[in-house]
């Protein structure tokens, strides 16, 4: 099956694509695009490979679903397009990235920036039904990106995993740790960012790790 990815990513999960959950996974989106309101748009889809390319990945942030509110999704993990107002766990995402390196958020919830220097940023579903959290689960997206995150695992050294609150937890249980650094909390969800996320220095963490294995670090 020829999807639009990414070079490098198409090259290393061509054998994805050819396996039977992933075509109907296709006609399952397709079909949905078709009859309801569904986010991201389908240009977006795969936007985080697009933008964070195989042999530039230095870290990985694992969401759950895309944002299903209106023009909120944008095919990256956390992030809203520019216009968008920033919500609430980016909110606090950005209240830990100040605490943690005294950085001065931006702005925008636009997490590209991120991207372009190798952050990863992958929901386990990457496609949403409008104002319906969890609507397009177990539909097989969380099958392909298991098999993502076990390409990078299996292929790659020295990365950082970000794995925030117990779903993401759950999904990096195939990540090799003697490979790679794990770095684990709960949420920034505001139901659960005062459980340890805030204090967490997750951003600080990632950059000693990469440095000290001579990575260049992130500008968060």
């Amino acid at each position: 099956m020829d999807v639009k990815i990414e070079q490098s990513w198409k090259e290393k999960l061509q054998g994805e694509f050819e396996k039977e959950y992933f075509k109907q996974l296709v006609a399952f989106a397709k079909q949905q695009y078709q009859t309801h309101n569904v986010y991201p748009p389908p240009s977006k889809i795969f936007s985080a490979f697009a933008l964070c390319p195989f042999g530039s990945v230095k870290v990985v942030i694992i969401g759950q679903d895309p944002y299903h509110g209106y023009n909120q999704a944008n095919g990256l993990a956390f992030s809203v397009s520019d216009e968008v107002t920033i919500p609430p766990s980016l909110t606090n995402i950005y209240k830990e990235l100040k605490s943690d390196l005294g950085t001065q958020p931006p702005k925008t919830g636009n997490l590209e920036r991120w991207a372009q220097q190798g952050v990863l940023l992958l929901n386990a579903t990457l496609t949403v039904e409008a104002n319906n959290p969890g609507s397009h689960q177990n539909k097989g997206w969380e099958e392909f990106t298991d098999s993502v995150i076990r390409v990078l695992s299996e292929e790659k050294e020295n990365l950082v995993f970000i794995l925030w609150g117990s779903y993401a937890q759950r999904k990096g249980e195939i990540i090799d740790p003697f490979k790679h650094h794990i770095i684990q909390s709960p949420h920034p969800s505001p139901f659960s960012a005062d459980k340890g996320f805030f204090g967490s220095k997750p951003f600080s963490k990632t950059n000693y790790y990469l440095q000290a294995n001579g990575i260049k670090p992130i500008k968060w």
